[in-house]
């Protein structure tokens, strides 16, 4: 499970998404996973700084966190991305890895995922939309890639697993707060699992 955050670097799971909707699956998953989570990080766009959101990480009592980042569709580098940034770089934070959300955002580079999870909670190696349906048949060996408004700073930071995933809490009621936001609750557990850490299932 979880351990006392106070003498090593925090560890941190970023997700790039902080609506209402995001919010609560994000808070419901912290709850029901044992983890923590920083509420104070989600807006659309992100209402905070990365250096609150760093000053917030140290005061909790416990780690992993979940820290949510949005740029509310812009697809240059806004307040959501320049906060990502500063946590990811930050030397008190340890990065475990990011929610990478996909958004119909255009002209932006994208991000190369490890894996995504689709709409009926499948681990692929494809690139999925934001409704989580499969975007691309895979045709080469690369990775992924999956677009939104908040992942191109990942390309910038060292994040060690991204899981890309569709609009968190909807794709069209697959991922629904009713049903405990199935597709995102995997994507973090993928990320703890990579990681090898234990945590409440």
């Amino acid at each position: 499970m979880a351990k006392a955050a106070a003498h090593n670097k925090i560890r941190v799971i970023l997700v790039t998404d902080g609506d209402k909707v995001a919010q609560q699956a994000v808070e419901n998953i912290a709850t029901s996973l044992g983890l923590r989570c920083i509420s104070a990080s989600a807006g659309n766009p992100t209402p905070i700084s990365g250096k609150r959101i760093v000053e917030l990480l140290k005061t909790v009592p416990y780690d992993p966190v979940l820290v949510m980042f949005d740029d509310k569709g812009h697809r240059e580098k806004a307040q959501g991305e320049r906060a990502l940034e500063y946590v990811a770089n930050h030397p008190d934070i340890d990065v475990l890895g990011a929610v990478a959300v996909a958004s119909n955002t255009t002209g932006i580079t994208g991000v190369q995922a490890d894996a995504c999870i689709d709409c009926q909670g499948h681990i692929i190696d494809m690139s999925v939309d934001k409704n989580g349906e499969i975007k691309d048949k895979k045709n080469c060996s690369c990775k992924p890639l999956i677009t939104g408004d908040t992942v191109d700073v990942l390309n910038d930071v060292d994040v060690p697993v991204i899981i890309g995933v569709g609009d968190i809490g909807k794709m069209d009621k697959h991922d629904d707060l009713s049903r405990g936001a199935p597709i995102t609750r995997k994507a973090i557990e993928e990320i703890l699992k990579r990681s090898g850490i234990d945590y409440d299932r």
